[in-house]
């Protein structure tokens, strides 16, 4: 069949593109792939990151230049193309997934722990500590959008920052956040031209960390200062702010604390909802139909991360300082724990494939990251990392609140 003189003309500029390319054929190509199985390793001794593929267990490349990762998080772009990379220095770094380059980094302010991408992948909030405040920037510019200080009035009278803590996304382009001296919520409408602040006063003593139920509805925020816990119906916003658990630890005495506790919104199970209790070697149990104390399941050691199996018939625990060499996973049908993991020294952090069949482990001390078949208890593999702690695979992009 003769070639038309359109096809002739579309190869000919084709040939002489290639011809005319010169020294840039020595590049190496980006890989064509999808990056639904890539995931993001922090290295937070080393300011680095490892780049990742779950379905073949590897690592595929390490990564440098992202300042101090001492408590980092990582969220993903609408299209998992990238990830940004919250930073203790207040850094805030894209990388391409795919080059596995940093495409773009700006220090935003003084020490930064976390933040979100709005509904529509349009904004990247940041979460500080210093100076206070959360600033919103374009995820394609990472142009500052809006600044907005967490100014609160303190007993004297005058007025200062707060901490910024649990900074989630919400639908309806919302970010929700919270303010560890003030013990406030606020929510920061983006979906107008002009972006409308929210604020809720008098929540509990010191919320540290939160969390945003998969359905977008309920934001949870832990409280340092006072057992129990803050709820904000996003449904009915009107209702203002409920306390949950309260007095959880009437009575008892409090162990000293050597690191906060994490609040992770796919900590649910069915109608129940899994916590880690401030200073007390349990989680707790609420029922989410009325957010009431269910149960305390006594565990290994001070819960940080409670985090349950995609399918909901597992919650796998981490804990603090000195008891953090192991990992225990309970069954959320018998409130039982069901298996012990030893996978190294220093364990913190942990991740699930997005079906839930493996569990990637860091052993922070121990130099490594164990991957683990999540119904025989099997190690799967050992893999080198240095000093690695938080684990973020991309299935999170399409995720509400993570």
């Amino acid at each position: 069949m003769p070639l038309t003189r359109p096809l002739k003309t579309l190869l000919a500029a084709g040939a002489l593109c290639l011809l005319s390319a010169g020294p840039a054929l020595a590049e190496p190509p980006v890989e064509i792939r999808g990056t639904g199985d890539l995931g993001v390793v922090i290295e937070r001794a080393t300011g680095s990151v490892v780049l990742v593929d779950t379905t073949h267990k590897r690592v595929l490349k390490n990564i440098e230049g992202f300042g101090d990762l001492s408590h980092a998080s990582v969220k993903f772009t609408r299209d998992a193309r990238h990830a940004f990379v919250f930073g203790r220095d207040g850094g805030l770094t894209r990388l391409d997934l795919l080059t596995g380059e940093i495409d773009g980094r700006i220090i935003q302010g003084g020490n930064s722990i976390g933040g979100a991408i709005s509904q529509d992948g349009r904004f990247v909030a940041v979460g500080n500590y210093e100076p206070g405040g959360v600033k919103v920037f374009d995820v394609e510019t990472m142009e500052l959008v809006i600044d907005v200080p967490a100014s609160y009035e303190k007993a004297d009278g005058t007025t200062d920052q707060a901490k910024v803590v649990g900074v989630v996304d919400a639908p309806g382009n919302l970010f929700v956040f919270s303010l560890f001296e003030a013990g406030e919520i606020w929510t920061l409408d983006m979906s107008t031209e002009e972006p409308e602040l929210t604020k809720y006063r008098d929540v509990g003593s010191m919320p540290y960390d939160a969390l945003i139920t998969a359905n977008g509805r309920y934001y949870i925020a832990g409280l340092f200062g006072e057992d129990g816990m803050a709820l904000l119906d996003l449904w009915h916003p009107e209702n203002g702010v409920q306390r949950i658990l309260p007095d959880y630890g009437r009575g008892e005495e409090r162990l000293p604390v050597y690191k906060m506790p994490h609040l992770e919104g796919w900590a649910m199970a069915g109608d129940q909802a899994f916590f880690p209790a401030v200073g007390r070697n349990e989680v707790l149990v609420a029922d989410t139909r009325d957010w009431s104390l269910a149960e305390r399941i006594e565990v290994h050691g001070q819960p940080i991360f409670v985090m349950s199996r995609p399918d909901e018939k597992q919650v796998w625990v981490t804990f603090a300082h000195p008891d953090n060499d192991r990992v225990q996973v309970i069954d959320t049908r018998t409130h039982e724990v069901i298996e012990t993991l030893s996978p190294g020294e220093s364990i913190l952090h942990k991740e699930f494939t997005p079906r839930g069949e493996h569990i990637w482990i860091s052993a922070r001390d121990s130099d490594h990251i164990v991957v683990y078949d999540t119904r025989t208890f099997e190690e799967l593999a050992r893999l080198p990392a240095e000093s690695p702690s938080g684990i973020f695979f991309t299935h999170r992009a399409h995720r509400i609140g993570l």
